[in-house]
Protein backbone atom coordinates (compact mmCIF):
# COMPACT_ATOMS: atom_id res chain seq x y z
CA UNK A 1 0.00 0.00 0.00
CA UNK A 2 2.28 2.85 1.19
CA UNK A 3 6.05 2.94 1.43
CA UNK A 4 7.54 4.21 4.68
CA UNK A 5 8.34 7.54 2.98
CA UNK A 6 4.77 7.83 1.63
CA UNK A 7 3.43 7.10 5.13
CA UNK A 8 5.60 9.84 6.62
CA UNK A 9 4.54 12.39 4.00
CA UNK A 10 0.88 11.43 4.26
CA UNK A 11 0.65 11.43 8.07
CA UNK A 12 2.63 14.68 8.24
CA UNK A 13 -0.42 16.42 6.63
CA UNK A 14 -2.95 15.05 9.15
CA UNK A 15 -3.87 17.90 11.56
CA UNK A 16 -3.12 16.14 14.85
CA UNK A 17 0.32 15.05 13.64
CA UNK A 18 1.47 17.96 11.45
CA UNK A 19 3.47 19.78 14.15
CA UNK A 20 5.40 16.72 15.32
CA UNK A 21 9.04 16.00 14.65
CA UNK A 22 9.81 13.69 11.72
CA UNK A 23 11.53 11.13 13.95
CA UNK A 24 8.38 10.78 16.02
CA UNK A 25 6.16 10.45 12.94
CA UNK A 26 8.50 7.82 11.51
CA UNK A 27 8.19 5.85 14.76
CA UNK A 28 4.41 6.27 14.86
CA UNK A 29 3.81 5.37 11.21
CA UNK A 30 5.99 2.28 11.53
CA UNK A 31 3.47 0.74 13.96
CA UNK A 32 0.26 1.82 12.21
CA UNK A 33 -1.80 -0.93 10.62
CA UNK A 34 -2.86 -0.71 6.95
CA UNK A 35 -6.47 -1.69 6.30
CA UNK A 36 -8.67 -1.94 3.19
CA UNK A 37 -12.45 -2.25 3.14
CA UNK A 38 -14.99 -2.47 0.28
CA UNK A 39 -17.84 -0.02 -0.26
CA UNK A 40 -20.73 -0.17 2.23
CA UNK A 41 -18.57 -1.87 4.87
CA UNK A 42 -19.30 -1.10 8.52
CA UNK A 43 -15.97 -0.37 10.19
CA UNK A 44 -17.53 -0.05 13.63
CA UNK A 45 -21.00 0.37 15.11
CA UNK A 46 -22.37 2.75 17.68
CA UNK A 47 -22.18 1.11 21.11
CA UNK A 48 -19.25 -1.18 20.31
CA UNK A 49 -16.03 -1.02 22.25
CA UNK A 50 -13.31 0.65 20.26
CA UNK A 51 -9.66 1.47 20.75
CA UNK A 52 -8.55 2.74 17.31
CA UNK A 53 -8.30 5.95 15.34
CA UNK A 54 -8.51 5.66 11.54
CA UNK A 55 -6.85 7.92 8.96
CA UNK A 56 -8.40 7.79 5.48
CA UNK A 57 -5.72 7.14 2.86
CA UNK A 58 -8.25 6.80 0.03
CA UNK A 59 -12.02 6.71 -0.26
CA UNK A 60 -14.81 8.25 1.81
CA UNK A 61 -16.47 7.23 5.07
CA UNK A 62 -19.83 8.21 6.50
CA UNK A 63 -19.99 8.68 10.28
CA UNK A 64 -23.61 8.39 11.38
CA UNK A 65 -26.11 7.61 14.10
CA UNK A 66 -28.88 5.61 12.50
CA UNK A 67 -29.87 7.48 9.33
CA UNK A 68 -28.49 10.83 10.54
CA UNK A 69 -25.12 11.57 8.95
CA UNK A 70 -22.75 13.39 11.31
CA UNK A 71 -19.75 13.66 9.00
CA UNK A 72 -18.25 12.52 5.75
CA UNK A 73 -14.55 11.79 6.13
CA UNK A 74 -12.23 11.96 3.12
CA UNK A 75 -8.57 11.40 2.32
CA UNK A 76 -6.21 12.87 4.89
CA UNK A 77 -8.88 13.16 7.58
CA UNK A 78 -9.42 10.91 10.57
CA UNK A 79 -12.24 9.51 12.69
CA UNK A 80 -12.68 7.29 15.73
CA UNK A 81 -10.43 9.46 17.88
CA UNK A 82 -12.79 9.58 20.86
CA UNK A 83 -12.46 5.85 21.47
CA UNK A 84 -8.68 6.15 21.70
CA UNK A 85 -8.95 8.47 24.72
CA UNK A 86 -11.81 7.15 26.78
CA UNK A 87 -13.30 3.83 27.75
CA UNK A 88 -16.78 4.64 26.48
CA UNK A 89 -18.42 2.68 23.65
CA UNK A 90 -18.35 4.11 20.12
CA UNK A 91 -20.64 7.14 19.88
CA UNK A 92 -21.50 6.59 16.20
CA UNK A 93 -21.25 4.11 13.34
CA UNK A 94 -18.69 4.43 10.53
CA UNK A 95 -19.48 3.00 7.09
CA UNK A 96 -17.44 3.18 3.89
CA UNK A 97 -19.12 4.97 0.98
CA UNK A 98 -16.66 3.50 -1.54
CA UNK A 99 -13.65 1.20 -1.40
CA UNK A 100 -11.29 2.65 1.22
CA UNK A 101 -7.77 2.30 2.53
CA UNK A 102 -6.80 3.38 6.04
CA UNK A 103 -3.98 3.71 8.48
CA UNK A 104 -5.14 2.50 11.89
CA UNK A 105 -3.58 3.70 15.13
CA UNK A 106 -4.56 1.74 18.23
CA UNK A 107 -4.81 3.14 21.73
CA UNK A 108 -1.85 1.04 22.84
CA UNK A 109 0.32 2.24 19.94
CA UNK A 110 -0.58 5.87 20.64
CA UNK A 111 -0.03 5.65 24.41
CA UNK A 112 3.36 4.02 23.89
CA UNK A 113 4.28 6.85 21.53
CA UNK A 114 3.04 9.54 23.95
CA UNK A 115 5.24 8.08 26.68
CA UNK A 116 8.22 8.55 24.36
CA UNK A 117 7.14 11.96 23.00
CA UNK A 118 4.61 13.75 25.25
CA UNK A 119 4.19 16.68 22.83
CA UNK A 120 1.78 14.62 20.74
CA UNK A 121 -0.69 14.83 23.64
CA UNK A 122 -0.73 18.64 23.31
CA UNK A 123 -1.53 18.42 19.58
CA UNK A 124 -4.31 15.93 20.23
CA UNK A 125 -5.79 18.11 22.98
CA UNK A 126 -5.79 21.09 20.59
CA UNK A 127 -7.50 19.08 17.87
CA UNK A 128 -10.13 17.69 20.25
CA UNK A 129 -10.76 21.21 21.57
CA UNK A 130 -11.41 22.38 17.99
CA UNK A 131 -13.88 19.53 17.56
CA UNK A 132 -15.71 20.51 20.75
CA UNK A 133 -15.87 24.14 19.60
CA UNK A 134 -17.33 23.08 16.23
CA UNK A 135 -19.94 20.95 17.97
CA UNK A 136 -20.85 23.84 20.28
CA UNK A 137 -21.39 26.06 17.23
CA UNK A 138 -23.96 23.66 15.74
Amino acid sequence: MLTSVDRLLFVRRVPIFKELRDDFIVRLTSVMNELSFPANYTIFRQGEEGRSLYIVVSGRVKVHIGNKQLAEVEQGKYFGEMAVFDTQPRSATATTLEPCEFLELTQEQLYDAIEETPEIAVNIIRELSRLIRRLNDI
